[in-house]
């Protein structure tokens, strides 16, 4: 057989190949702290749990329509307006998708071909670039830098876009770095994107609901001078501790919902019946462990700081948003991805190389504390053990 040339230009999420790696080593008796999976450890709120098992109990066993159930789509849009203030987002811009990464998928098959250029973060998910080369376009790095808090500056973004560029990338607060985008420069950028009309916006605000130190949410919706090109990728599966339900959801500008909407019936038909009735239990039911778990991740977060801190070599800028620490390994030495196998397999902590996340991320590391304060203090108590010298 012969693949297709553009499957070696398909790259893959790092954290899902650690995670088998340490669980073959816990196959082996070995024991691992896992710091490096993006999913809360916290179980599903048990309202939510229960509206899907009384929807598959009720019968919601087949198709639903592609873009979604209606009231679920309703619910969605509530909710942007309690916690987004914007309140003329509609249900028809509304499109339910099994997981965050179809939004993204669907977006670039839009506007990804060969000639086109593509911005998006760098140290950034590391979605965004394998699939802007799957596509055949070339990816534009935005780079994200320590010093700015692995902010971008809106001058240095407007000033990469050309008349090949035709999407940015967004993702506020960031993965893999904490990073969250200060209200001054989206104002500072939107301004700027208004002289190029040509370019269409991805923000990816799946982490919107966690943040820290006071610090608002800034959606990209706010601003009504590019919301007939934008694209909002949001869902349930950080805020609602959800991973596994798979479900997300793409805010669409209505130029573009029926082409989404098509791309997803020639792909996944629809989202999960059942989920999706749970997931409209997580919006419109209690909101009181959504912020539970906002208040445990903050402690952690101060935990993970002040432990990556006293690493030698190590230095931690305090992440400001989701459940990640980014912090810079430079003055161990080591690589970042020789220090991803060695922490693993001599230390049994499973964390990230930063060049898992973009060619910039070399000399950092991502942590993640989407774990309890125990196994955080454990498994970096062992990272100092490790790199400690003979």
């Amino acid at each position: 057989m012969k693949l297709v040339q553009r499957m070696s230009n398909l790259g893959t999420e790092t954290a899902f190949e650690v995670l088998a790696k340490a669980q073959a080593l816990e196959a082996q008796g070995r024991d691992v702290v896992h710091l490096h999976i993006g999913a809360p450890d916290f179980p599903t709120p048990a309202h939510i749990v229960e509206a899907g098992r009384k929807a598959l109990a009720d019968g919601w066993h087949k198709y639903t329509p592609a873009k979604g159930i209606p009231s679920l789509r309703e619910a969605v849009c509530e909710d942007i307006e309690r916690h987004r203030g914007v309140g003329d987002v509609t249900p028809d811009q509304i499109l339910i998708v099994p997981g965050g990464k179809p939004t993204m998928l669907y977006a670039l098959q839009m506007f990804a071909e060969p000639g086109a250029e593509i911005l998006y973060p760098n140290p950034g998910f590391p979605i965004y670039e394998s699939l802007i080369r799957f596509q055949g376009a070339t990816p534009v790095p935005i780079e994200m830098r320590e010093e700015t808090g692995f902010c971008f500056s809106a001058e240095s973004v407007l000033a990469k876009i050309t008349p090949a560029t035709s999407l940015l990338i967004l993702n506020t607060p960031a993965n893999p770095t904490g990073g969250v985008v200060p209200r001054s420069e989206l104002d500072a950028l939107v301004k700027g994107l208004e002289d190029h009309p040509h370019v269409a916006i991805l923000c990816d605000e799946i982490y919107s609901r966690l943040l820290y130190d006071d610090e608002p949410h800034v959606s990209l919706l706010e601003y009504p001078s590019i919301r007939d090109r934008l694209i909002v990728l949001d869902g349930w599966s950080k805020t609602y501790a959800m991973t596994g339900w798979r479900l997300g959801y793409g805010v669409w500008p209505k130029s573009l919902v029926a082409h989404a909407e098509r791309l997803q019936i020639n792909s996944t038909s629809c989202a999960n019946a059942a989920t999706q009735v749970a997931a409209e239990a997580a919006l419109r039911g209690p909101q009181d462990a959504v912020e539970e778990m906002r208040q445990a991740f903050d402690a952690r977060r101060k935990i993970i700081h002040q432990e990556l801190n006293a690493i030698p070599g190590f230095s931690c800028v305090m992440p400001k948003g989701a459940f990640y620490a980014f912090p810079n390994t430079s003055g161990t030495g080591i690589s970042s991805r020789e220090l991803e196998h060695r922490l693993l397999n001599e230390a049994g902590v499973a964390c990230l190389s930063g060049t898992s996340f973009g060619a910039l991320g070399e000399g950092y590391m991502r942590f993640s504390y989407a774990n309890s304060a125990e196994n955080i203090r454990l498994g970096l108590q062992r990272v100092r053990e490790c790199l400690q010298p003979a």
